[in-house]
């Protein structure tokens, strides 16, 4: 095989291997649109070498043009799928005037002045404006983690390629007199080869972000109880766990609360699980948002729930818990007949020096059993502090 043709093939043969693969992941991931558009522009980029090294029926200048088009569209959608990625506004506004104008500029070279060089610069400097204009956008994430850092900095290089490198090379080797003298220059040897390289890099960063985002979601799957939305036993207590620790390290107090619903099994075999279901999630969503992203909210048993609310005395605790005691048992639950009075008990327990997570649950559950005992529909605290909860030996004499 021709070495020009090998080398002129590898672009679009990498470009159409990583949109595959893009295209698989988001097959498998549609709530993640980026992917999709990464496989569109990855799609993009081979058909543009494509274009630029055959010419079609409809001639050499139409060919080239719809290859430049290919390049900045592919160059969009790369830009926008990154940042959309990390959560960030895309800026359409910003990336429509560059590849706008690079297109506009390049078609008036192509068909009203034609001029190659300045074609090469009009595109280029358009796709070395959208890099710089992704990694400005990803400049405010790139602390949030390694995949960030590395996309930023290949954003980065990507601009730079485009609008550095090809001045260099034009300046050195340039003017391009025809298409002939363009894919014999160094430019071009330079561009297939930095392109494939950049390309390579940031898909494989992309694979990583992708692959971590899974890893995320399945240790949200794991730590969260689908039913009520809140954290299973398991993750509140590496949660509470956590909070309990920058607690102790701030010097602050924190509190928990456990609540039990009243009567559950008897409403559960009296109006059946669907209900019942509805009851756990109703109080759930209630607790979640009583709670907010200060506290750590779970469900730690099959009606049994706890919140661990830092910053928070015995009293702040007591007001909480009545807060919600009050707002569930004033209010309904769909599903339920007219009528029907659904409530909780609460037991609330304030942190004791660096009492850990186990002793502080087993005086809010005590609390807790009170509240049970002593009729339901009400909040227990429990004043015992762990220091005074042991057996004094006897002196012994002689």
């Amino acid at each position: 095989m021709d070495t020009g043709l090998l080398i002129a093939l590898l672009n679009p043969m990498i470009a159409l291997a990583l949109g595959a693969a893009f295209l698989v992941l988001w097959f498998y991931q549609r709530h993640r649109p980026y992917l999709a558009v990464l496989a569109a522009s990855y799609a993009l980029a081979a058909a543009g070498f494509l274009f630029q090294h055959f010419t079609l029926p409809i001639g050499l200048a139409p060919s080239k043009l719809l290859s430049n088009l290919c390049f900045c569209v592919a160059g969009s959608c790369l830009s926008g799928a990154v940042v959309a990625r990390y959560g960030r506004r895309v800026p359409y506004v910003g990336i429509g005037v560059l590849a706008g104008g690079g297109i506009a500029v390049f078609c008036w070279f192509l068909f009203v002045q034609p001029d190659l060089t300045w074609r090469i610069l009009a595109i280029n400097f358009a796709l070395g404006g959208i890099s710089l204009l992704a990694a400005a956008e990803l400049r405010t994430v790139r602390g949030n983690g390694p995949t960030e850092n590395i996309l930023f900095v290949l954003a980065l290089l990507a601009g730079l390629n485009f609008l550095v490198r090809t001045l260099a090379v034009i300046i050195a080797h340039g003017p391009f007199a025809n298409y002939d003298d363009l894919y014999a220059s160094s430019y071009w040897t330079t561009a297939l080869l930095s392109h494939a390289l950049l390309s390579l890099l940031i898909a494989l960063s992309l694979f990583t972000a992708a692959a971590l985002d899974v890893m995320k979601a399945l240790k949200v799957e794991t730590y969260t109880d689908p039913l009520s939305g809140l954290l299973n036993r398991r993750g509140f207590e590496e949660r509470a766990g956590l909070l309990l620790q920058r607690c102790a390290a701030a010097k602050v107090p924190a509190a928990l609360v456990l609540a039990d619903l009243d009567h559950f099994k008897a409403l559960n075999d009296l109006h059946g699980h669907p209900a019942g279901d509805r009851v756990i999630a109703d109080f759930a969503a209630k607790l979640r948002s009583a709670a907010g992203a200060r506290g750590a909210a779970g469900r730690i048993g099959g009606e049994e729930f706890a919140v661990l609310l830092p910053l928070s005395d015995l009293a702040a605790a007591r007001l909480f818990a009545e807060a919600v005691r009050t707002l569930y048992s004033s209010g309904s639950v769909d599903g339920l007949p007219p009528g029907t009075r659904v409530t909780a008990s609460f037991g609330v327990a304030a942190r004791s020096g660096d009492e850990a997570l186990g002793p502080l649950m087993r005086r809010a559950d005590e609390a807790l059993y009170k509240a049970k005992k002593n009729g339901r529909d009400s909040v227990r605290l429990s004043y015992e502090r762990p220091e005074t909860m042991y057996v004094q030996e006897p002196l012994k004499t002689g």
